[in-house]
């Protein structure tokens, strides 16, 4: 050969280049350091600054190495890797490339027809997303609770990067729907755009993975990973409220995608506002693009999801089971769904009908029954003596700041803890109509996102409520 094997392998750089994002480039490429090549074993020798990219070079990059090694060195090659296991102490151990490396040859009259920059169909291998097949936007039933994440939702995986909706910060209460949701982004964006990087992730395996690159010092190879990714979805982040490490370390990510456009889709089981020990640089930047609650589902919601679940696994069960089932499971999808499989199995098992007496003994082991719900009444109380307001002014037409707070809140609870619709909730305080308790459930929801001190007085109450229970 002409060049040598040195200026071969910065050929081979340069195809590499051309066929995979700057980012990509960057982190997996760059930092590969030519150590040598054997003409008689046709054996490349290259250095790798950790194990972390040797394994992610041989997990989805091995295809594109193997094609460009063939076309620029003009025969099969054998990839080693010298890894540098101890920075420090200058340790490091040699291994072979368990990919595809055995290619055909290149025919030498179609060489001067291919451009020297492109290759036909070189792509790096498809990052696992990570998603749930099953958790898609056409089994995330839509109800009043979930209306706006999910068509926030929907725009969002139409057009990542793209919207006001970025991050998109969704909240609730566990078992009402927010992995589903969340996952639901993932696979249509994956679905409309095959060449994203899209990545679920929980809170929980996130830091286990930060904690092990920085037990092996990768860390910096551990954070240009994440930033590599187009759709980053993290559930649960709750969970790094003690973390502090792993929160600076988010911190970076988050700032380096939000700056190039990228997609974050977070959930939490509480709004930003109520993440304690996250720090203000990080809470100002969750609350810049869409917080959503989505709250738990009222009884149609869950009578239109349990129908759903039994038209789609093929079950049948009567109408009054359902309402049932729906008034009793307390408002959470798991719990939903956890009834319907006992029910499935009690029934295939003992070969006996679903009905109302195989309902109630299902129901009294896998929900907690709430045999004393809140009502209008317990709400109204509890409000108006936490503010010292007599309830007789609530009721009344009076437009007194004070007033309408205490009747705004009320509304606002009456429909998070009880069951009634937004008609009946307004007919009980006031006698207003539905417009107004929406109103006024909207602009406590506001104010929640961003006065703390307003949050902190709406958690003694519901704390009242728990100690009444």
């Amino acid at each position: 050969m002409s060049k040598s094997h040195k200026a071969l392998w910065a050929d081979c750089l340069q195809i590499i280049q051309a066929n995979v994002t700057e980012q990509q480039f960057k982190t997996w490429f760059a930092p590969i350091v030519f150590e040598s090549y054997s003409e008689t074993e046709h054996t490349l020798l290259v250095q790798v600054p950790s194990p972390y990219v040797y394994e992610y070079l041989e997990q989805y990059y091995v295809g594109l190495l193997s094609k460009v090694l063939a076309r620029v060195f003009e025969t099969n090659v054998v990839l080693r890797y010298r890894i540098v296991t101890d920075k420090a102490n200058k340790i490091s151990q040699e291994v072979e490339s368990d990919g595809p490396l055995t290619v055909e040859k290149p025919q030498a009259t179609t060489r001067g027809n291919q451009s020297p920059t492109t290759l036909d169909a070189v792509v790096p291998q498809s990052l696992n997303p990570q998603l749930d097949p099953k958790k898609t936007f056409q089994t995330f039933v839509e109800g009043d609770s979930n209306k706006l994440p999910r068509t926030v939702g929907l725009t969002i995986a139409e057009h990542p990067g793209k919207s006001t909706f970025n991050p998109f910060f969704v909240f609730g209460p566990s078992g009402c729907g927010k992995t589903h949701l969340i996952n639901a982004i993932g696979v249509r964006c994956k679905e409309l755009y095959p060449q994203k990087r899209v990545l679920y992730v929980s809170a929980r395996l996130f830091q286990v993975q930060f904690t092990d690159a920085v037990r092996r010092n990768t860390t910096n190879d551990f954070i240009n990973f994440y930033q590599s990714i187009d759709v980053l979805i993290v559930d649960d982040i709750q969970e790094w409220a003690t973390s502090p490490r792993t929160l600076d370390t988010f911190f970076h990510i988050f700032d380096h995608l939000f700056r190039i456009g990228k997609q974050i889709i977070l959930a939490s089981d509480r709004p930003p506002v109520d993440l304690q020990g996250v720090k203000d640089r990080l809470l100002t930047r969750f609350a810049c693009g869409l917080i959503a609650e989505l709250e738990k589902p009222n009884v149609q919601l869950c009578i239109d999801i349990l129908n759903m679940k039994c038209r789609r696994d093929g079950l049948k069960i009567p109408a009054d089971v359902i309402q049932f089932i729906a008034e009793t499971a307390n408002g959470s999808v798991r719990d939903l769904e956890g009834v319907v499989n006992s029910l499935m199995a009690y029934s295939i098992v003992y070969n006996t009908f679903i009905d109302m007496r195989l309902a109630e003994r299902i129901i009294k082991r896998a929900v907690k029954v709430d045999n004393h719900p809140l009502t209008i009444d317990d709400i109204l109380e509890k409000v108006c003596k936490h503010y010292n307001v007599p309830q007789q002014h609530v009721f009344s037409k009076s437009r007194k700041r004070d007033y309408v707070q205490v009747r705004q809140v009320s509304m606002y609870l009456a429909q998070k803890y009880t069951k009634m619709p937004a008609s009946r909730i307004g007919q009980l305080i006031g006698n207003r109509d539905h417009s107004t308790v929406i109103h006024s459930c909207n602009t406590v929801e506001q104010r929640l996102k961003v006065d703390k001190a307003f949050s902190a007085e709406l958690s003694s109450i519901e704390n009242s409520f728990k100690l009444k229970r």
